[in-house]
């Protein structure tokens, strides 16, 4: 089954919102086996709707349409699909009465117009929605299968994982199992990691390999198709260990388990707190560890000292320290992972100080990067970066390359750390 994803919006077209349902979607239906050949946005056009479902039906076998199904004379995706369909539009009764109990409940009068969310597709497949009001629905139509979804992501993405999906599963012909694994990489670029592979990429079949570069890490997911799914998982896992053999230096993780899930982990196992001093990063670092459900366990606290007089009166940076070397120096780094780790009694403090830009500063180029990391023991280091890109991507980069480093020291078989005893 090969399949397309239109999204209906003039708000995607305006940029006023991204296309994330496409690449949930997108996602979600490579795990089941489904090929996504084209992605689509178009606006709430009539003409131009009829237009990009007579393309899509010529080359795919299913067209999935998200959005434009709400209540407002805007909405047209479920008016204008039954027009290319030829068929007529009716209520789900269903939907109907859950609408109407909706704003009785909340005691808001109900307009004429909300009536038409509960419309759908004459003879089609309905999925309830159990997170708002108007539900998907499904038809087919000569060789093409036509599945509608409703635009927000909180609608969207529980029918399709709870109810779309098993249909979909439970009418395939082809029972081929897929299976796939997501290999991280950290401290190596996508072209220098794809010319390691090159001949690698250059020869695949089964297994295919699609590399990924974002925010300065690149993966690799490695998929497999095959009748049986133990065998497609065999087939992977063969290919991930020759993938290892070249550049497994740089793998730090799999699948889910990103950099600061990573750190997280090892963080807990190794029953580890720590505390951060900011300036470049402006918190950003704790505002990510803190974003892991458990975060008071392992992260004590943190300080966004950002201007020189904040990093000596608040933090206790020695001022003789600062006008010798100044704010961006590996002296200052050092000294403010140690500051923050004693002032919050943490076994880890890390800190963050340099040129986010746009502009050097006081001679220091944009893009320079000091981190420092002290521990318990008394052991202090820090290391230097020279970043490229814009201001939030520096920080983003720095935050990353921080954690990275933390993980590093964390795995060491010979480290400072051992697990604490209770």
């Amino acid at each position: 089954m090969n399949a397309e994803i239109i999204a209906v919006g003039s708000e995607l077209l305006l940029g006023q919102i991204a296309n994330t349902n496409a690449q949930f979607i997108s996602a979600r239906l490579a795990e089941s086996g489904v090929n996504v050949y084209y992605h689509c946005a178009v606006g709430d056009n009539e003409e131009r709707l009829l237009e990009t479902f007579s393309t899509a039906e010529k080359r795919s076998d299913l067209v999935i349409i998200t959005g434009g199904l709400g209540p407002t004379k805007d909405d047209l995706t479920k008016e204008t699909a039954a027009k290319h369909l030829g068929c007529s539009l009716s209520y789900d009764q269903e939907s109907l009465k859950a609408i109407e109990q909706y704003f009785i409940q909340t005691g808001v009068p109900m307009t004429e117009n909300n009536k038409k969310q509960a419309l759908v597709l004459e003879d089609s497949t309905v999925f309830f929605n159990f997170h708002g009001m108007a539900p998907g629905m499904l038809k087919r139509h000569h060789n093409t299968t036509y599945l509608l979804l409703p635009g927000p992501p909180r609608e969207m993405k529980p029918m399709l994982v709870d109810q779309v999906l098993p249909y979909l599963n439970d009418q395939k012909t082809d029972r081929s199992s897929i299976h796939s694994k997501v290999m991280r990489f950290f401290g190596i670029g996508e072209a220098d990691l794809e010319s390691r592979i090159e001949d690698i990429l250059s020869e695949q079949t089964n297994p295919t390999i699609a590399p990924l570069a974002e925010d300065g890490e690149v993966t690799l997911r490695v998929t497999a198709r095959s009748s049986d799914l133990k065998e497609a998982e065999s087939l992977v896992n063969q290919m991930v260990t020759v993938i290892e053999d070249r550049v497994g230096d740089y793998c730090y993780g799999y699948d889910q388990n990103n950099l600061l899930q990573k750190i997280i982990l090892l963080l807990e196992q190794k029953r580890l707190t720590i505390a951060s001093a900011e300036s470049l990063t402006g918190g950003l670092f704790s505002s990510e560890v803190a974003s892991i459900p458990g975060a008071s366990s392992y992260l004590l606290g943190g300080m966004t000292v950002y201007s020189n007089e904040a990093k000596q009166s608040v933090l206790g940076v020695p001022g003789d320290l600062l006008n010798q070397y100044g704010a961006v120096s590996r002296e200052c780094a050092e000294k403010m992972a140690d500051q923050i780790r004693t002032k919050y009694n943490s076994d880890i403090g890390i800190s963050f100080t340099g040129v986010a830009g746009p502009g050097d500063y006081n001679g220091i180029p944009e893009g320079t990067v000091w981190i420092g990391i002290a521990l318990k023991n008394g052991m202090n280091s820090s290391f230097n970066l020279m970043l490229k890109g814009d201001r939030n991507f520096k920080r983003i980069r720095a935050v990353k390359h921080g954690i990275y480093a933390l993980i590093k020291l964390l795995e060491e078989e010979t480290g400072p750390f051992v697990v604490k005893k209770d």
